[in-house]
């Protein structure tokens, strides 16, 4: 198995100079992305990687790694290249797990990011066979839980900044981050976040690495504070047009308050969830149950995010801004989270196709960016008719619809969630640990 560090150059360069099709099999490209049944049975050569697309395959995105020799075709372009030069977006990957060089094909299929979270690393840690070596180590070595989980996620975070680091200087640290999120225990917790956010950005010490911090109110402080220090923070779990208002306040305020005369190395983005408005505004559609109400499912969470960026548009601009980008400032990029369909009976790329703009990010799941590779659609859709989205939003509050109700639901349910994640592989690992050193006796 390949590793980080016997990488010469883990970061490949990129080829632009071909067209891509996923439907077509006349050619097979070096590198194109599909699925496997879960299992651990594939081997993993960094030199001769491939991923295949084959849509009626159900399954999971992963990494298919070629055994075969020769020069191969030149690396095929896939409609997430598309999507970062026409549109500005940029496509990011909403999963870590080890080995993290299957990363490799994807950064090759134009994946410009990583994010993870406390669910991510749940189900990888607890999943995979690849950490069991570094867990040994740790627990015989006399290391707590708390230390091995750090240690654990650390070095997932550290070999993915490494992998990401080529897009990070290439774009003058405009692209190329990875997140990595502080104990969701601390989601009340104002001084505590901060000092985990010191600790977790002084552990990782990767300089394309975003600290993320949850948008709830306890935690607004704890952005501006931790931004003032010069620290990248990506601002999780927003919900609300309110919340998102005073996310970017808290940024603007850190950086006039860090007193840096170069803020160009600051950066922040914004991850606003989209998928789960619908999920909750669905189910009380449903209730009201008339034909306008019912009308309106699976149009709310879209509306809400064209009126961010709208937003987005006015709070970094005018001379309060204009004075920071002196400095060398950069805007707080809107990042769409949650972009994987909850319902069936919706497009599989009803939150991806329709938030398209400059200047913000997409992190998309593995359906998600498989299905926006295989048909989606590259252009400009995020503030194509704003009008639209206004007149959905008023309707649904005319309905009853409390925007504030459904922006703290959410941040509770998300909050807890990730509580729950971090909880539950923390038990795990101890159990885990405990039957170690059961059988070390």
């Amino acid at each position: 198995m390949a590793t980080i560090s016997k990488l010469s150059n883990p970061c490949l360069n990129y080829s632009s100079s071909t067209s891509f099709n996923t439907r077509s099999s006349s050619s097979t490209p070096k590198f194109f992305l599909g699925f496997r049944a879960n299992n651990n049975s594939t081997t993993f050569n960094h030199k001769k990687l491939s991923l295949v697309i084959n849509p009626s395959i159900k399954g999971s995105l992963c990494v298919k790694c070629s055994q075969a020799d020769g020069n191969g075709s030149s690396l095929k372009r896939t409609t997430l290249h598309d999507l970062y030069e026409r549109q500005g977006q940029s496509p990011w990957y909403d999963n870590l797990c080890r080995p993290v060089t299957d990363l490799i094909p994807l950064i090759e299929s134009g994946v410009r990011g990583v994010t993870s979270n406390p669910a991510i690393f749940q189900k990888a840690i607890s999943t995979s066979n690849a950490y069991n070596d570094q867990f040994r180590e740790l627990v015989q070595g006399g290391k707590d839980i708390d230390t091995v989980y750090w240690e654990l996620v650390v070095k997932d975070i550290q070999d993915a900044c490494r992998l990401f680091e080529m897009i990070y200087n290439k774009t003058d640290g405009g692209d190329g981050y990875v997140s990595v999120e502080v104990s969701p225990r601390l989601a009340d917790d104002t001084e505590g976040t901060i000092e985990a956010a010191k600790w977790l950005h002084k552990k990782v010490d990767c300089p394309n690495v975003y600290i993320k911090i949850p948008a709830t109110a306890p935690c607004i402080p704890s952005i501006k504070e931790v931004i003032s220090l010069g620290i990248s923070v990506n601002v999780t779990l927003i919900f609300s047009l309110a919340r998102y208002e005073a996310v970017i306040d808290a940024y603007l305020d850190g950086l006039e308050a860090s007193g840096l005369s170069d803020l160009s190395r600051v950066t922040s983005v914004a991850s606003f969830f989209v998928s789960r408005v619908d999920t909750l505004v669905d189910k009380m559609l449903e209730k009201i149950g008339t034909p306008e109400a019912l009308d309106l499912r699976g149009k709310a969470a879209n509306a809400q995010a064209a009126l961010a960026y709208k937003l987005y548009q006015k709070k970094f601009s005018g001379p309060r801004w204009d004075a920071l980008v002196k400095k060398g400032a950069k805007k707080q990029r809107l990042l769409w989270a949650s972009t994987s369909v909850k319902n069936p009976a919706y497009p599989d790329t009803l939150y991806v196709d329709p938030l398209i703009g400059p200047d913000t990010v997409s992190t998309m799941p593995d359906q998600a960016l498989q299905a926006f590779i295989d048909h989606g659609s590259v252009a400009r859709t995020i503030d194509s008719n704003v009008s639209e989205a206004e007149g959905i939003y008023s309707a649904l509050e005319k309905l009853g619809i409390d925007w504030s109700f459904v922006g703290s639901q959410l941040e509770l349910e998300g909050v807890d969630s990730f509580k729950k994640s971090f909880d539950s592989l923390l038990d795990s690992l101890q159990e885990k640990a405990n039957t170690l050193k059961l059988v070390s006796l």
